[in-house]
């Protein structure tokens, strides 16, 4: 391959989910993970393919962590161009980048710093001769359920009756009118894949999809997303489940265990 990559890491989120039950100003990108800040992990695990010429994370304009997590790091560079959605991020940190059309993109989270070296290189040398791109990406491996839209569902005849607060009075009530979220039904697992990070696109075939999806209030959760609504399919490439995305309290503690 004669061509580099570029990487963009969105950095430009807070990460509320993440955000410890006594509370924590900073966003979870900067949270310490085995001494080191989470952001400089997952910069660190792009920067261990030769190929990577250069990371670029883009952050929010008025960042105040971004220079110290990062400092020191080779071929890495912080550009304050992030915006009110990942996608937003993404599409101004490939505008700032000004690359061209062929040009491959890396798009990889911050809150993945567990990514192995040989996962990202199955994904570089899986997309580098593809005309379209891929990802990383997990099989589901457990029976999937979809949680039903009405908190209201048919209890047993039998059930009995359950008595609830209701201001200062004790009002009896069915067991379906204060069920827990339920299952509406299950859906079957084969061919489901949970998507991960980084995802490497041509960045004129990405930046174009960002906007199509953007004019036509589409979705975009991740690259990917835009690059299917744009009509293209996008090749899955097998990832590691050392590379979840860190996003509920309990996930750093896993996570340092990886690292």
């Amino acid at each position: 391959m004669s061509q580099s990559i570029i990487c963009i890491v969105p950095a430009a989120g807070v990460g509320a989910r993440a955000q410890r039950a006594q509370g924590d100003a900073s966003p979870k990108q900067y949270r310490g993970l085995a001494g080191q800040p989470m952001l400089r992990h997952a910069v660190q695990a792009l920067l261990a393919d030769p190929r990577v010429s250069e990371v670029r994370v883009a952050v929010s304009p008025d960042d105040g962590w971004a220079a110290d997590a990062l400092a020191g790091l080779d071929r890495c560079v912080i550009r304050p161009c992030g915006g009110p959605t990942r996608a937003a991020t993404v599409s101004r940190a490939l505008a700032d980048a000004a690359l061209a059309d062929e040009a491959w993109v890396l798009v990889h989270d911050a809150a993945r710093p567990g990514l192995p070296a040989d996962a990202l290189a199955r994904l570089i040398d899986a997309c580098v001769h593809d005309p379209v791109g891929g990802l990383l990406a997990m099989p589901v491996p457990d029976t999937v359920k979809r949680a039903a839209t009405s908190a209201v569902v048919q209890a047993p005849m039998n059930a009995c009756p359950t008595q609830v607060a209701a201001g200062e009075n004790i009002v009896t009530r069915s067991p379906a009118e204060v069920s827990p979220l339920r299952v509406a039904s299950t859906l079957a697992r084969e061919g489901l894949w949970l998507a991960q990070t980084p995802q490497m696109f041509r960045a004129g075939m990405l930046q174009s999809a960002l906007h199509a999806a953007d004019r036509a209030g589409v979705v975009v959760t991740d690259e990917a997303s835009a690059i299917e609504a744009a009509g293209y399919a996008p090749q899955l490439v097998l990832g590691s489940a050392r590379n979840f995305k860190v996003t509920w309290p309990d996930d750093f503690e896993l996570m340092e265990k990886w690292l």
